[in-house]
Protein backbone atom coordinates (compact mmCIF):
# COMPACT_ATOMS: atom_id res chain seq x y z
CA UNK A 1 0.00 0.00 0.00
CA UNK A 2 3.38 2.08 0.65
CA UNK A 3 4.40 1.58 -2.90
CA UNK A 4 1.33 2.56 -3.90
CA UNK A 5 1.26 5.73 -2.20
CA UNK A 6 4.18 7.18 -3.27
CA UNK A 7 3.70 6.17 -6.54
CA UNK A 8 0.05 8.49 -6.42
CA UNK A 9 1.78 11.27 -5.01
CA UNK A 10 4.78 11.40 -7.25
CA UNK A 11 1.82 11.61 -9.65
CA UNK A 12 0.25 14.46 -7.75
CA UNK A 13 3.62 16.37 -7.85
CA UNK A 14 4.12 15.54 -11.80
CA UNK A 15 0.75 16.72 -12.51
CA UNK A 16 0.98 20.02 -10.22
CA UNK A 17 4.60 20.82 -11.91
CA UNK A 18 2.18 20.57 -15.07
CA UNK A 19 -0.19 22.97 -14.00
CA UNK A 20 2.17 25.48 -12.85
CA UNK A 21 4.34 25.71 -15.78
CA UNK A 22 1.35 25.53 -18.16
CA UNK A 23 0.08 28.52 -16.09
CA UNK A 24 3.55 29.92 -16.36
CA UNK A 25 4.66 29.00 -19.59
CA UNK A 26 5.29 32.21 -21.34
CA UNK A 27 6.81 33.61 -18.02
CA UNK A 28 9.28 30.54 -17.77
CA UNK A 29 10.13 30.86 -21.75
CA UNK A 30 10.78 34.47 -21.17
CA UNK A 31 13.06 33.45 -18.19
CA UNK A 32 14.70 30.70 -20.11
CA UNK A 33 17.08 31.76 -22.93
CA UNK A 34 15.69 29.28 -25.73
CA UNK A 35 13.21 27.76 -23.47
CA UNK A 36 10.43 27.18 -26.24
CA UNK A 37 13.69 25.63 -28.42
CA UNK A 38 14.17 23.85 -25.45
CA UNK A 39 11.29 22.00 -25.22
CA UNK A 40 10.62 21.15 -28.72
CA UNK A 41 14.16 19.34 -28.96
CA UNK A 42 15.48 16.07 -28.48
CA UNK A 43 16.01 17.09 -24.65
CA UNK A 44 12.72 17.39 -23.89
CA UNK A 45 12.22 13.05 -23.14
CA UNK A 46 15.04 13.17 -20.75
CA UNK A 47 14.03 16.37 -18.85
CA UNK A 48 10.22 14.48 -18.32
CA UNK A 49 12.12 11.39 -16.94
CA UNK A 50 14.61 13.60 -14.83
CA UNK A 51 11.18 14.89 -13.48
CA UNK A 52 9.20 11.84 -13.19
CA UNK A 53 12.46 10.11 -11.17
CA UNK A 54 12.68 13.56 -9.12
CA UNK A 55 9.23 13.31 -8.05
CA UNK A 56 9.46 9.32 -7.02
CA UNK A 57 12.58 10.09 -5.40
CA UNK A 58 10.95 13.27 -3.17
CA UNK A 59 7.47 11.49 -3.21
CA UNK A 60 9.22 8.13 -0.98
CA UNK A 61 11.70 10.64 1.52
CA UNK A 62 8.71 12.81 2.25
CA UNK A 63 6.55 9.59 2.62
CA UNK A 64 9.34 8.38 5.26
CA UNK A 65 10.10 11.88 6.59
CA UNK A 66 6.20 12.11 7.36
CA UNK A 67 5.80 8.53 8.85
CA UNK A 68 8.86 8.92 11.08
CA UNK A 69 7.50 12.71 12.09
CA UNK A 70 3.82 10.36 13.41
CA UNK A 71 1.95 13.03 10.61
CA UNK A 72 -1.31 11.65 9.92
CA UNK A 73 -4.38 12.83 8.16
CA UNK A 74 -4.39 14.70 4.56
CA UNK A 75 -3.96 18.57 6.21
CA UNK A 76 -1.46 17.48 8.16
CA UNK A 77 0.58 16.13 5.45
CA UNK A 78 0.09 19.16 3.35
CA UNK A 79 1.05 21.51 5.64
CA UNK A 80 4.27 19.66 6.35
CA UNK A 81 4.75 19.51 2.50
CA UNK A 82 4.29 23.03 2.05
CA UNK A 83 6.80 23.27 5.16
CA UNK A 84 9.34 21.04 3.61
CA UNK A 85 9.22 22.86 -0.45
CA UNK A 86 9.30 26.56 1.09
CA UNK A 87 11.54 26.14 3.72
CA UNK A 88 14.02 23.31 2.53
CA UNK A 89 14.00 23.21 -0.96
CA UNK A 90 13.06 26.23 -2.21
CA UNK A 91 15.98 27.75 -0.51
CA UNK A 92 18.24 25.60 -2.80
CA UNK A 93 16.58 26.45 -6.07
CA UNK A 94 16.95 30.13 -4.79
CA UNK A 95 20.73 30.05 -3.90
CA UNK A 96 22.01 27.77 -6.94
CA UNK A 97 19.91 30.68 -9.50
CA UNK A 98 21.65 33.18 -7.01
CA UNK A 99 24.94 32.17 -7.73
CA UNK A 100 24.00 31.33 -11.34
CA UNK A 101 22.74 34.58 -12.32
CA UNK A 102 19.72 33.00 -13.74
CA UNK A 103 16.52 35.66 -13.98
CA UNK A 104 14.50 36.66 -11.04
CA UNK A 105 11.60 35.59 -12.80
CA UNK A 106 12.90 32.27 -12.77
CA UNK A 107 13.72 31.89 -9.29
CA UNK A 108 9.93 32.34 -8.18
CA UNK A 109 8.74 30.03 -10.73
CA UNK A 110 11.02 27.33 -10.49
CA UNK A 111 10.96 27.81 -6.60
CA UNK A 112 6.70 27.97 -6.78
CA UNK A 113 6.73 24.42 -8.33
CA UNK A 114 8.98 22.91 -6.19
CA UNK A 115 6.42 24.20 -3.16
CA UNK A 116 3.24 23.13 -5.31
CA UNK A 117 4.57 20.40 -6.11
CA UNK A 118 5.85 19.36 -2.41
CA UNK A 119 2.55 20.07 -0.70
CA UNK A 120 0.64 18.12 -3.46
CA UNK A 121 2.90 15.38 -2.34
CA UNK A 122 2.62 15.50 0.54
CA UNK A 123 -1.33 16.44 0.62
CA UNK A 124 -1.91 12.49 -1.51
CA UNK A 125 0.51 10.93 1.23
CA UNK A 126 -1.63 12.03 3.88
CA UNK A 127 -4.25 10.60 2.55
CA UNK A 128 -2.40 7.51 3.25
CA UNK A 129 -1.12 7.99 6.91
Amino acid sequence: MQILAVLLAAAAGFGAGSVWYMLNAKRWMAAVDGGEATMQSSKAPLSFAIGIAANLMTAGLMRHILASAGVTGAGAALIAGLGLGLFAVAPWVLTNYAFAGRPKALWWIDAGHVVLACAAIGLVLGLFL
